[in-house]
């Protein structure tokens, strides 16, 4: 038993109990563990203790919110050994189940609080802890229910609870209204900033993120490892990377850049760019490293088809004794397949879970089906979905489908189809694709098919768009677009642009049908190449508003079309630019009119 030091002269029963009390509370706050912790709580108990509000307050959120806890001890005392539960004991229980993997009990226990008899009423904490549950459960109704409370109980200015309403509002996607809870925040400080910047980035409002991050700077309210990690992100999926080596550059001035999580950001984002030299230099300046750091180069190489890159940072992965998980096999996986590495991508994923006990998800047999696709192996493509526990996922027969395109074998591709379609799945661009490989099997009968399918079954297109960084502006063009203030230049300059690309070999495909580009207002979404694709206007507009020799990086949300590649390729030829391109698929990097993808994406 413990043996706390008492005082040696007898004293008066409550002035001895108030002495030993404050013993316990000094045992409590150094006790480490679950079984130290219960022969305190034997103590209390054999003292009479178990009744005194601090010592129980302390019992109760150890156990609740201690790593060293237990949730079913904490309600055990919660239920029968607290009589009267104030505030701090509900909030104890909250907290707790707010962090475990049953959030939903942390909801139970605030409708139980406010519902109980007692006087206790919700605080900053008990708001910010169930809204955390609400985060987690996506409980939509639930959070708009506790919002309701914040302002019934005068919360409603607390920041604590605000940017904590935003988190939540955010998470069950409800956006909109994170923002006007931002927006009427009275006072907002740097953590508000941070989640504001951070819930726009993650649901894939860049734009909004960068936009206020600069409302953020006029504010003075300084940025931390956090904000740069939120803005970083953005810069990564909108292809900005002028604002991203802005940020970099503040990173440096603000003595951020040993931050492991700011350079993974950086890595991450210099490589969805299009720099795998920045990327590379920031990894070789970090002293720290973890598996996300080497899985950002992994996937980064491989995405844009250097494959032997990517196998080499892995063997240096494991030579530093970092365990790959089921991303590092993604990258390896597609890098692997962008370079026609078969065999070593076979190799790889058998050794993920032979090896590395890592079992292949969807995506790792939408990989290896692709390896196959791409290299001409459809059978063999077909045999892995059909043995694999993933035959049902329309992701597999659409990667089979597009490497029929490329091959130009019409039998594998009605099979990807039909199952397709009995998965109900199809979309307009599955049908362009079988519609592509008719056509150029001179199928006129199988190209009005997916025509008439297309136009009966209501089947609903992607708008295609593409961006474009000029400065530290972003610029979006969708098809024929005739809405940017510069158009008339734009489009004045895409003549001379196809005029000199004609030049050097350019042969505009016509008649060739794409599923590149959709215009929103068009029924008939198998438009010819005779539009204006997204990033022909881009292409125009980088050549008309950078120096010669610059480098134009363009993103797209859709893979690029036959007749843009071929495009691209003779732009960069005719005009000596690099032009980086990424599409949904991969990178392409064009340069003397040559691709990296070497024709075969």
């Amino acid at each position: 038993m413990f043996h706390a030091k008492l005082p040696s002269q007898p004293l008066p029963n409550d002035v001895f109990q108030s002495s030993k009390a404050k013993a316990i509370l000094a045992l409590l706050q150094g006790c480490n563990s679950l079984i130290r912790l219960k022969k305190i709580h034997a103590y209390v108990i054999t003292n009479g203790l178990q009744h005194q509000t601090a010592i129980s307050n302390k019992l109760l959120n150890f156990c609740a919110v201690s790593v060293s806890g237990c949730l079913a001890y904490a309600q055990l005392l919660f239920h029968h050994h607290i009589q009267n539960p104030q505030t701090q004991d509900w909030n104890s229980m909250i907290r707790g189940f707010s962090q475990s993997p049953s959030p939903l009990q942390a909801i139970f226990y605030y409708n139980h609080m406010l519902s109980s008899a007692s006087d206790s009423c919700p605080d900053t904490f008990t708001f910010s802890f169930v809204l955390k549950a609400c985060e987690k459960v996506k409980a939509q109704t639930k959070c708009k229910e506790v919002h309701g409370a914040v302002v019934r109980y005068g919360y409603e200015n607390d920041v604590v609870v605000c940017t904590n309403l935003i988190r939540s509002y955010s998470c069950n996607g409800s956006i909109d209204t994170a923002q006007r809870v931002f927006d009427n925040m009275p006072e907002r400080d740097l953590v508000s900033w941070n989640s504001m910047i951070s819930c726009y980035s993650q649901k894939g409002f860049h734009h909004e993120a960068l936009r206020t991050y600069n409302l953020m700077r006029k504010e003075n309210v300084g940025l931390d490892g956090f904000t740069l990690v939120g803005l970083l992100s953005s810069c990564a999926h909108l292809g900005a990377l002028n604002t991203g080596v802005t940020v970099h550059r503040i990173a440096r001035e603000k003595g951020l850049l040993g931050n492991v999580y700011v350079g993974n950001a950086l890595i991450d984002m210099y490589a969805k760019c299009g720099n795998l030299d920045s990327a590379l230099s920031v990894f070789e300046r970090m002293q720290n490293r973890d598996v996300f750091t080497w899985n950002s180069m992994i996937v980064g190489y491989g995405v844009h088809g250097r494959g032997d890159e990517s196998i080499s940072f892995f063997g240096q992965m494991l030579m530093a004794g970092v365990q790959p998980n089921s991303i590092t096999f993604l990258g390896l996986l597609c890098g692997c397949s962008h370079q026609g590495l078969v065999e070593k991508g076979v190799e790889y994923f058998n050794v993920m879970s032979s090896k590395f006990n890592i079992k292949p998800g969807i995506k790792h047999y939408g990989c290896l089906v692709d390896l196959f696709g791409r290299a001409g192996m459809l059978k063999k493509a077909l045999q892995v979905i059909r043995t694999s526990l993933a035959q049902d996922d329309p992701v597999l027969w659409r990667t089979l489908l597009g490497s029929c395109k490329i091959h130009k074998n019409v039998e594998i591709g009605e099979i990807a189809m039909r199952n397709l379609i009995q998965l109900r799945s199809s979309n307009a661009g599955d049908y362009v694709l079988l519609a592509t490989i008719y056509f150029r099997e001179k199928d006129a009968d199988g190209v009005a098919r997916m025509r008439k399918l297309i136009k009966t079954q209501g089947v609903k297109t992607t708008p295609g768009w593409s961006w474009i960084e000029i400065g530290d502006q972003v610029h979006k063009f969708v098809v024929d677009d005739k809405s940017h203030p510069d158009a008339n230049e734009i489009y004045q300059k895409l003549r001379v642009v196809v005029h000199q690309a004609a030049l050097h070999g350019y042969v505009q495909e016509g008649s060739l049908i794409t599923v590149s580009e959709f215009n929103s207002t068009d029924t008939d979404c198998l438009e010819t190449s005779s539009s204006c694709h997204s990033e022909k206007l881009a292409i125009a507009f980088g050549l008309a508003r950078t120096p010669e020799g610059t480098c134009l990086r363009i993103v797209k949300n859709l893979r690029v079309c036959r007749d843009c590649h071929s495009f691209t390729k003779f732009v960069s030829q005719a005009f000596n630019r690099e032009i980086v391109v990424r599409d949904r698929v991969r990178f392409h990097h064009f340069k003397g009119g040559l691709c990296s993808c070497k024709d075969y994406w």
